[in-house]
């Protein structure tokens, strides 16, 4: 399986397709609830979803529609999941206030780290030493793990919730975005081990909730999706607008790049998975299947 290419939403069912065809290759029923955040290891053998309170572990290349480990810990909606470059552990968000970093092997809760609101996204940065999170607060915390404590508390705007957050691949910068529809960029140096943010830019990308921003794989391109049912993508060069992509019909939850940067796929409440590519800002592919909204997808085309 070259690609993998995976969605799920409030239809309680994980989809896997086959990325070209649009056909659906295998279907998995998470019956514990909405499937919120999708992540594929890295070396492509396990899908972890996240739902309610829950993250479930499927194996990819089994036929075995059961999860093979569950990690039980959280108390609310778990709204993010990333996985350590080795897949030997593992962070979580959660609308329950906390950041917990799990053992794979074992799944056991290794660290636990508290926000006192709900948290909406972590993410790992790529010295693997740091989490950083956000919150509904309007909070973006720094986690240092060596020292097991937080190392930077950034509010960019008081009480607006900042849903999502990415780090770029090579740890130049860190871009939020929060539910006024601006994003705020930091640059992003190491210094002895630890951390320097320094902001360098803020600019309003949409006119209503930011769900999801990412940086691309090859760090030049930032997606934006919004509930304003469009993706837009923006040079990381200037934060210039390169292209709106419309054609969803209702809110865009979630994106991924592909691993050249050419093309996004995103998920939507239309109950739609699309597949774009970039260079024409065009269509590519529909994925259809989900009865209703697709919230989450996950894809590794390494």
């Amino acid at each position: 399986m070259s690609v993998i290419l995976a969605s799920a939403g409030y239809d309680h069912t994980i989809r896997f397709w086959e990325a070209l065809t649009g056909v659906c290759s295998r279907t998995i029923q998470h019956g514990d609830s909405q499937v919120n955040r999708l992540e594929i290891t890295s070396d492509k053998k396990f899908l972890a979803a996240a739902g309610k309170s829950k993250i479930r572990l499927y194996d990819i290349r089994s036929s075995n529609p059961n999860p093979v480990t569950s990690f039980d810990g959280h108390t609310n909606n778990v709204t993010s999941i990333a996985f350590q470059i080795e897949n030997k552990w593992m962070c979580s968000s959660s609308e329950d206030g906390t950041v917990k970093v799990w053992d794979v092997r074992s799944p056991s809760v290794q660290r636990n780290y508290k926000h006192n609101c709900p948290v909406n996204e972590v993410v790992i940065h790529p010295n693997q030493g740091e989490l950083i999170s956000c919150d509904q607060n309007g909070n973006v915390r720094v986690w240092d793990l060596g020292e097991n404590k937080c190392t930077h508390q950034l509010i960019p705007e008081d009480d607006v919730s900042i849903q999502s957050i990415s780090c770029a691949s090579d740890g130049s910068m860190l871009v939020a975005g929060n539910n006024k529809g601006n994003c705020y960029v930091w640059e992003m140096k190491n210094n002895e081990d630890q951390t320097l943010l320094r902001p360098v830019n803020k600019f309003k990308s949409h006119s209503k909730y930011i769900t999801r921003v990412l940086i691309s794989s090859d760090c030049k391109h930032l997606a934006t999706c919004s509930a304003d049912h469009t993706t837009r993508i923006w040079s990381t060069e200037n934060f210039s607008l390169e292209t709106t992509l419309r054609g969803h019909q209702r809110w865009v939850w979630d994106c991924a790049f592909s691993a050249d940067s050419a093309y996004l796929v995103t998920a939507c409440s239309d109950h739609y998975v699309r597949l774009w590519d970039l260079s024409t800002s065009e269509t590519v592919r529909q994925y259809n299947g989900h009865n209703k909204g697709v919230i989450c997808v996950a894809l590794n085309d390494v």
